[in-house]
């Protein structure tokens, strides 16, 4: 009972100290805080514990952020894009990233991992940076987006796919670099043909 008083003691201080002004952890930061609330060895009656190590849980975490990211930077493309190829990349990328965030959500809810709800900060301020652009300036700010954030996921899959301990995350990882890896060498294109 001890132990469950802690555990809820735990969590209402995260959301309390997510609620606060400065300080205050974005998305990622809280899903990950709650991750590690859920130690396997001394909580499983209390939490359910938590099916993967630390490091496969923040992977799960950042894939989630990049791509609930992918999927809201690319809806705002398809409303403010005039270049009909990003608007066709955006497209593909609600499409897809939206396939993979689905995916991901199911072997998280498997294996008891808390994901974050919303984008982190960082995704924040490119979303309002990129809002207030217009024509072509919000097209090449998308595109310049896309290649930064295409090229952190691949590694971060590339990075779980290798070093990954979860089968399944590992399997998932795997399977979307390639995915990611494509859309890096199309948004390079779009890059190149826009800014000639």
């Amino acid at each position: 009972m001890k132990k469950l008083i802690y555990v809820v003691a735990v969590s209402i201080s995260a959301f309390t100290f997510q609620s606060c002004g400065s300080g205050q952890k974005d998305a990622k930061e809280s899903a990950d805080s709650l991750n590690m609330a859920k130690d396997t060895s001394t909580n499983v009656a209390e939490t359910g514990g938590i099916a993967v190590d630390e490091a496969d849980s923040k992977f799960a975490t950042q894939a989630a952020v990049g791509g609930m990211a992918e999927v809201e930077l690319g809806k705002l493309a398809l409303e403010k894009a005039t270049n009909q190829q990003v608007k066709d990349f955006a497209s593909m990328m609600v499409k897809d990233h939206g396939t993979a965030n689905t995916e991901l959500m199911a072997i998280a809810a498997q294996k008891n991992i808390t994901l974050p709800s919303t984008v982190d900060d960082e995704h924040k301020k490119t979303m309002e940076d990129l809002g207030k652009k217009t024509g072509a300036d919000f097209d090449k700010a998308y595109v310049d987006a896309m290649i930064s954030g295409h090229k952190s996921t691949l590694k971060l899959m590339e990075d779980e796919s290798k070093d990954g301990k979860d089968a399944e995350l590992k399997t998932f990882a795997t399977k979307t670099a390639p995915i990611v890896q494509s859309h890096l060498v199309m948004i390079n294109k779009i890059s190149d043909s826009i800014n000639k």
